[in-house]
Order: C-alpha cells, then sequence, then structure tokens
C-alpha cells in the first residue's frame, strides 16, 4: 500500500473510531479529534477540566477503541517515584528482580497530575520524554505505542503543585474540556442511568498505529506553511523584532522551538485526517490554541484587564 492510499485508509479508520467513541461518549467532538491527533502525532495531551465531564471515560474508551493496554494512575501528594516506574525486590533467590510499575502499559491516564510533587511528576517526565524509565541505573523501554494523557482540575487549588513550564513543554495539547450543552446533557443523563452495557469494536492495533504515526512524519509540508508555523511561535516572544505590541503588552515568556515542531506535526495529522494529503495554513490555525495555551506565560497586567490566553493567541493568529 502506497502512501496515498494508506492516508485515505486512515481517513476510513479515524471515523470508524469516532463512530465507536461515540457510543459512549455524547458530544466533545473538538476534545476526542484532538486527543486522536495527539496519539497519531506520537505525543501526549493535557486535558483540563473540571470533575465529573468524563475525562477519565474518554480516555478508557479510546484505549478500547485502540486495543492498547491502558492503565490509569491516580496522583496523590504521597505518592513517590517508584510507585509509578516500579521498583526492584529481592526475591526468594536473594536475587533483585525489577518489578514494573503502571507506567507499562501503551495508554496512561495521570489523573490529577498536578497533586503530586514535582520529584513524582519529574520520574513521568523522562518516560513521557524518552520513552523509557530507568530503575537503579538500568533502563526499560516502554512499549510501543505510548501516550500519557493526563488531565488536571483548574479549580480547587488548595494542596497542587503546578506543573513546571519544563513538564508542560513535553504535552504537544492543552485540551480544554468545557460542559456539554443542554440537548447533550439531556442524552448523557439518559444513557448513563440505565443498565444498559454498550460493547465497543476495536478498531485498530498497536502496529497500526505506530504505521500511521510514521506516515503522518512522512507528510511533504510546503516552506509556505513552515514559515507561518515559525513567524507564530517567533511572534509570541516579546523580545523579538517581529514580536506584535499585544506580545509585548501581555506575554512575559513566549514558546519554545518544540512548540513551531509540534505546530507542523499537528497540522499534517489534522489534515490527513480531513482527507488532505498536504497541511495548509488553515490546519496550523487549527491546532494553534491547544499548543500555545499552556506554553505562554501572561502577565499580570493580561490577567488585570481580562485578557484570557485564547484572546490572545486569537490575536495573534
Amino acid at each position: 500500500m502506497n502512501d496515498k492510499e494508506q492516508l485515505d485508509q486512515l481517513v476510513l479508520d479515524y471515523q470508524a473510531l469516532k463512530n465507536e467513541i461515540h457510543k459512549v461518549i455524547i458530544g466533545q467532538d473538538e476534545v476526542v479529534d484532538q486527543v486522536l491527533i495527539a496519539i497519531f502525532s506520537r505525543a501526549h495531551c493535557l486535558l483540563v477540566g473540571v470533575p465529573g465531564l468524563a475525562k477519565t471515560l474518554l480516555v478508557n474508551t479510546i484505549a478500547q477503541t485502540l486495543g492498547l493496554s491502558f492503565n490509569r494512575i491516580q496522583f496523590t501528594p504521597d505518592l513517590m517515584p517508584s510507585d509509578i516506574i516500579g521498583s526492584e525486590i529481592l526475591d526468594e533467590n536473594k536475587q533483585f528482580k525489577f518489578i514494573k510499575g503502571p507506567i507499562f502499559a501503551n495508554m496512561i491516564l495521570a489523573d490529577e497530575i498536578n497533586r503530586t510533587p514535582p520529584k513524582t511528576q519529574a520520574a513521568l517526565l523522562e518516560a513521557m520524554q524518552e520513552r523509557a524509565v530507568t530503575a537503579a541505573g538500568n533502563t526499560y523501554p516502554l512499549n510501543a505505542p505510548f501516550f500519557v494523557l493526563a488531565t488536571q482540575n483548574p479549580i480547587e487549588q488548595e494542596g497542587t503543585y503546578p506543573l513546571p513550564e519544563a513538564q508542560l513543554d513535553r504535552f504537544m495539547f492543552n485540551i480544554w474540556v468545557d460542559y456539554p450543552t443542554y440537548q447533550e446533557e439531556l442524552t448523557i443523563v439518559k444513557s448513563s442511568t440505565n443498565d444498559q452495557v454498550i460493547e465497543l469494536q476495536t478498531v485498530l492495533n498497536a502496529q497500526q498505529i505506530i504505521d500511521y504515526q510514521a506516515l503522518i512524519r512522512r507528510i511533504p509540508v510546503a516552506d509556505n506553511v513552515l514559515e507561518y508555523a515559525v513567524g507564530l511561535v517567533t511572534k509570541t516572544r516579546h523580545a523579538d523584532p517581529m514580536a506584535p505590541q499585544i506580545t509585548k503588552d501581555f506575554i512575559t515568556w513566549g514558546a519554545g522551538p518544540r512548540a513551531s515542531q509540534n505546530l507542523i506535526v499537528a497540522a499534517k495529522c489534522h489534515a490527513a485526517l480531513q482527507g488532505k494529503y498536504s497541511p495548509d495554513i488553515e490546519d496550523v490555525k487549527a491546532v494553534a490554541k491547544a499548543i500555545l495555551r499552556h506554553r505562554l506565560v501572561r502577565n499580570y497586567r493580561a490577567e488585570a484587564e481580562g485578557y484570557s490566553m485564547d484572546n490572545i493567541i486569537e490575536a495573534l493568529l
């Protein structure tokens, strides 16, 4: 199968995936799209939303439809790095043996990631970046494909440890999960308060996902799209000559080169899922907010004048 045929097949598989996911998840179309883009882009994402918006259910449903192993780690203030990556124990033969932790799965749900101290967050950081973990001097590779989908509660910040910028930068997307509409909530309440069991079909397997990830990387990108993406990121740095007035007024810290890389990879994937063989500037714009909103630091003036991160990115676009 050549690349063009494989891209056509990806569109069909993507539609089948969405149909399966929407058997369980009502609405949240954009959220589902962005999580799937992150998966096909070989990236991680952060889901931010108030409790009860089915963030955990969404991740579990996607893992089932993709035929992947799934582990949920509940992050708490007393969670230790060894609780995530595993630890060495002395077996009956007085030999040290490594017992793998829950990180050894294809899909990890890091629930309420900001509730755990920086030491434990850092253990996850290595796994996300290197796709391997180190314990007692030995390095253990993680299963491919490997994704971390972390959730964070935007309210009730007592007893939380905000994620450092270096860790936030490891996430391709910061996905805002909003309340359902009135009609969607009616459907959710109707379907979730009876004893109906929904059977989910597996649409893809691990090897097919790895093949699609490689395919996305091979998609060609025109120079003008590359220039637009890099120019957009450069405009977020207030010391840069290209920076517009809004950046100088409201942003203290701009996005790094990883944002430019993520914009291009995500735009390729967005284009592919829409049935296009190469991304254009509209594809970059479509993924820009989710990629930039956790990489920029607003100043006090922006907060005082009510400029949200999305307002600022909208102006830059």
